[in-house]
């Protein structure tokens, strides 16, 4: 039989409490590693700090536009999994990163461009220590403004079929600007090929502008004779000026990820000028770029050991890949991401259902991240990362001294203060909120884990702000059973009343906190989403520890005789208050019925 209104099973709320703590501390000490520290912010542990330049084909400065887009992309893509405590700001043309730990290459990669494309692979790919020949290659046949010819099948001797694609945006569409300075006459094309390159602008870097002018004029060339030389020539041991600035609607040579082999492949899209080409012809132009993915995530290798990426195309997306793949069975297709190849499936069928792929050997962090960055989309700008360099922690360190040496003599001030005006019910209150304190550790440390959330200043101050929010839960019921005793209830039939009473006020006040919390996670940025997260989390475990221990508790408090006792449990105050309220109401109501 359920007991009635207000009256509860103190032992199996606690019972409940004591299981979360139990399984919260299980999965603490038995993932992991056994490491049962939180994840720190920058200003706590320290961290990486890297510098984005941007790359552009003439080499002139960046618009203010494309740099603002950059840098709230990258603040996606560090934020994708949850709050990481990482930075991007603005350093004039540059983008400067910083992420908590030493994890170098991680903020390195957030400066990925990752424009995705799938393209047709043109011939078969060549091991990148050897030169294809010239006299036994077989080039794309047509002219400028013909698309290459449908390649042969591929042959057993090619790199491991993998059956999807990475995702991003397409580039603007880049005419290619041929470089001033051809090759040598024994491997480059006549110079007719190549006309001088304008005079850039005062605000370019020449290197820069030269070294991705010359290799589209060789690389991206319409001329099949140029690119079997772009074939000859590309090292693919060196660093690639087109990454992330191959133009889409020209054919591409290229090196995979690995740098073991060498493709040619097809463009991404038709020759504007070539009307000829209609809408639904697939044969040579797949015409899908990152834009027609919808979504991406790592999941393990269903084929073998590692990880994979799956996409998800858009509606639009998945009807061009079936089209796409129904058109070449039999043939090669190429998933580019920022100029190199990350995977060259053979199509055995038509692949229709919306969805396919990238395969690349990946380890699950490297697969995760890959997602993450193909699921928000390409960069504006391709960038080039300078050495990592390690932030001390130094400043933070003594900040944090500061502030826990401040919210320690708070705290203290509040327990002196309840265990004077509560005394028993200041003692639950002090016990209350070192549970409290217990179940937030563990929440900390397993968030670290699963969605990459670090503790920094701001979310201390989050937290120390969330213990005044739990004081206040604490106080609203103290004072309603106050109320109750008042009235001339005994502490054990006051405390069901006083529950009843004061739970919606609890709900109300924690609700509004969470709302505010949650509206400022969403409009801030950096730190101050860090306290908002903070704020927000502790409300709710507020209300998971004045549920299940605070109320309990004082409901087994009042059932004891010695526990219940009027002086030793604060209520004998109220009880006098009570009684005295009561005689003058009384004494005033015979003075008026003898009158």
């Amino acid at each position: 039989m359920a007991p009635p209104a207000g009256q509860i099973r103190p032992a199996k709320y606690l019972a409940s409490f004591v299981l979360i703590v139990v399984a919260l501390y299980a999965l603490v000490f038995l993932t992991g590693n056994g490491s049962a520290k939180p994840k720190l912010g920058i200003d706590l542990q320290g961290g990486t700090l890297v510098t984005l330049t941007a790359r552009q084909e003439d080499g002139a400065q960046p618009s203010e536009e494309a740099l603002n887009r950059a840098r709230d992309l990258i603040e996606v893509r560090v934020n994708g999994l949850g709050v990481s405590g990482a930075e991007v700001v603005r350093d004039g043309n540059n983008l400067v990163i910083t992420v908590p730990g030493a994890d170098s290459e991680g903020a390195k990669g957030l400066g990925q461009t990752a424009r995705l494309a799938f393209r047709k692979v043109i011939g078969q790919p060549v091991p990148a220590a050897a030169a294809p020949q010239p006299e036994t290659s077989t080039p794309p046949s047509g002219t400028a403004s013909t698309p290459p010819s449908a390649p042969p099948s591929q042959s057993a001797g090619s790199p491991p079929p993998s059956s999807g694609a990475p995702q991003g945006r397409p580039a603007p569409n880049l005419a290619a600007q041929p470089s001033s300075t051809p090759p040598s006459s024994s491997t480059a094309p006549s110079s007719s090929a190549a006309p001088s390159t304008p005079a850039a602008p005062s605000n370019v870097d020449p290197r820069v502008a030269k070294e991705i002018q010359e290799a589209k004029a060789l690389r991206q060339s319409t001329d099949p004779q140029v690119l079997q030389q772009a074939a000859l020539l590309l090292d693919c041991s060196k660093p690639d000026p087109l990454r992330g600035n191959d133009d889409l609607d020209k054919p591409l040579v290229t090196c995979d990820e690995k740098g073991e082999f060498k493709y040619t492949l097809a463009p991404v899209n038709p020759p504007k000028e070539d009307t000829q080409t209609k809408a639904d012809d697939y044969t040579n132009y797949s015409r899908l770029t990152g834009e027609d993915i919808s979504n991406a995530a790592a999941n393990n290798n269903p084929n073998g050991t590692g990880y994979v990426v799956n996409l998800d195309f858009k509606s639009e997306g998945g009807t061009k890949w079936g089209a796409f793949t129904a058109a070449n069975v039999q043939q090669a297709v190429a998933v580019v991401l920022d100029g190199e190849v990350m995977s060259a499936p053979t199509i055995q069928s038509a692949i229709s259902g919306g969805s396919t792929e990238i395969s690349g050997k990946f380890t699950l962090k490297e697969a995760q991240n890959l997602a993450n960055t193909l699921k928000y989309g390409a960069l504006p700008l391709s960038f080039d990362a300078s050495e990592a360099q390690t932030v001390s922690p130094t400043l933070g360190l003594q900040s944090l001294k500061a502030g826990l040496i401040a919210g320690g003599i708070g705290l203290a001030l509040v327990f002196v203060y309840c265990m004077f005006y509560y005394r028993l019910l200041g003692i639950l209150t002090i016990l209350s909120l070192a549970l409290s304190a217990v179940v937030i550790y563990a929440v900390l440390v397993l968030l670290g884990r699963v969605i990459g959330f670090t503790l920094d200043l701001a979310g201390i101050a989050g937290f120390i702000v969330a213990i005044g929010i739990t004081a206040d839960s604490f106080i609203v019921f103290f004072e309603r059973l106050k109320d109750e005793v008042r009235e001339g209830r005994t502490f054990r039939s006051a405390v069901p009343r006083a529950w009843v009473r004061s739970r919606r006020t609890i709900l109300s006040a924690d609700a509004v906190s969470f709302i505010a919390a949650a509206v400022l996670y969403i409009i801030a940025v950096g730190q101050v989403k860090g306290f908002a997260f903070t704020l927000g989390m502790s409300t709710v475990l507020d209300l998971v520890v004045v549920f299940l221990v605070t109320h309990p508790l004082v409901a087994m408090a009042s059932k004891s005789k010695f526990l219940s006792n009027s002086s030793l449990s604060g209520l004998g105050g109220a009880a006098r208050e009570g009684a005295a309220h009561r005689a003058t109401t009384t004494g005033k109501t015979t003075a008026v019925k003898e009158a």
